[in-house]
């Protein structure tokens, strides 16, 4: 008789939930010259520009999971902690004396503290509960906030937004950080400290005790520890380190709006570190940078970049909901047990026949909405590297025939896939 693998919690090298994997210095090492090295295979200012973006992104996932991870608190409005704490980098920028008086790569910490500021107040009232409670509260603090800024000019700048000049600061050991890749250097130094201070305050003793509250504040707080107050530490730390990344947003793009501290921007945040994986660590990195991606890479070739972002994430949410990382952590015990060579075939079976499936889905989409929307006389239309008239039926034929046989041949396999599946996490049998 065979078993499934389980894990002991008991064993520190089996555990698999958020914040539980054994700090060691090589994941550090190995991301931080990864992201030292970065720049010299993507040389062009557009791709720094990218890789900032994902940076700053991966800071505010990472911020945002302390919320909703770890501590179970869902919130529609931590955009305003990033904003807020942009904006006040932005008018330190304009105070001339004492901009140059410092350096600017302590400039995020301004940033942190504006909006750790901010939320020590708004989590005074608002972690008081959890749940749907503090989702409201963190919804009708969002739109208050989002509305003041086209209100309180003086800070928010109206709908022009704030905007300054990042060379005013003093230069830092002669950099003056005129150049893009100088300001790429400043935010990866930026991204590596804030994570692994996130790392190891999910270690502490609070980072802990969030993770109880989260699965039952009850009897945590039979146990003699405050639910309350052990959320409101988790909340001003998420907005301190929610700050610092506005604050690098300010430095990279030199100008802030409201679009920056809204709804749409939370809600961005949320999808983002749910498709990484709210259950691990390393989840909202691996979000970070495939919604980044999408957003900058995806959206240079087609204008439905968000529908296809809004699929991603729906079929997260439905057959995945342990996001991306959960995923990678699902083959763990067919890895301990040896046999991970037996999902090899099964999948190039199944998954590529349905890749290639939805990449016919997909041009039937394109194709319809050409159809639909492109002016009179534009027939002509580009896929894949693939130039055709969108108002002929071959193509139609053939994006069809590719649609249904990859889904069909995925599907047919499917079963031998699930089989496989359970053999490579079974004790016992085959290895």
């Amino acid at each position: 008789m065979t078993d499934q693998m389980t894990t002991d919690p008991s064993k520190p090298a089996q555990r698999m939930r958020a914040g539980s994997m054994t700090l060691t210095l090589a994941p550090w090492v190995i991301a931080s010259v990864a992201l030292a090295i970065m720049p010299m295979v993507f040389t062009n200012n557009s791709a720094l520009t990218i890789m900032n973006q994902m940076s700053i992104t991966i800071i505010f996932a990472l911020a945002y999971n302390m919320l909703l991870g770890q501590g179970g608190m869902l919130s529609f409005g931590h955009a305003v902690y990033a904003g807020v704490g942009g904006f006040a980098c932005m008018h330190i920028m304009n105070m001339s004396d004492f901009f140059g008086s410092f350096p600017l790569v302590i400039l995020p910490l301004f940033g942190g503290l504006f909006g750790m500021g901010l939320a020590m107040i708004v989590g005074s009232f608002s972690t008081r509960s959890a749940g749907t409670v503090f989702a409201m509260i963190s919804l009708g603090v969002g739109e208050l906030i989002a509305a003041c800024s086209v209100i309180i000019v003086a800070f928010f700048g109206g709908e022009e937004g704030v905007s300054g000049d990042r060379t005013y600061a003093q230069p830092f050991f002669g950099v003056e950080f005129l150049q893009q890749i100088e300001v790429y250097y400043l935010t990866v130094a930026w991204v590596v400290v804030s994570a692994a201070l996130m790392y190891l305050w999910s270690r502490t003793p609070v980072g802990r005790m969030a993770n109880a509250v989260r699965d039952n504040p009850e009897r945590a707080q039979f146990l003699g520890y405050s639910s309350r107050w052990v959320r409101y530490y988790s909340f001003v730390a998420s907005g301190f380190f929610a700050g610092v990344a506005g604050g690098l947003f300010a430095i990279n793009y030199e100008i802030l709006t409201e679009e920056n501290l809204n709804t749409a921007s939370s809600g961005v945040i949320l999808l983002v570190t749910f498709l990484g994986g709210v259950g691990f660590f390393f989840g909202p990195i691996i979000g970070a940078i495939a919604f980044t991606l999408l957003q900058t890479v995806l959206s240079l070739s087609t204008e439905l970049w968000a529908f296809y972002a809004g699929v991603l994430f729906l079929a997260t949410v439905m057959f995945f909901p342990g996001g991306f990382a959960g995923l990678i952590m699902m083959h763990v015990p067919a890895f301990k047990l040896g046999k991970a060579r037996l999902l090899i075939m099964p999948y190039f079976r199944t998954l590529l026949p349905g890749a290639i499936g939805l990449l016919g889905l997909a041009a039937l989409v394109e194709m319809t909405f050409h159809y639909r929307h492109a002016a009179t006389g534009d027939n002509e239309m580009t896929i894949f590297w693939t130039t055709f008239d969108s108002h002929a039926i071959l193509p139609w034929i053939i994006a069809g025939a590719i649609t249904v046989i990859g889904l069909g041949i995925a599907k047919t396999t499917a079963p031998a896939l699930k089989e496989a599946w359970d053999e490579a996490s079974t004790i016992g049998g085959a290895s």
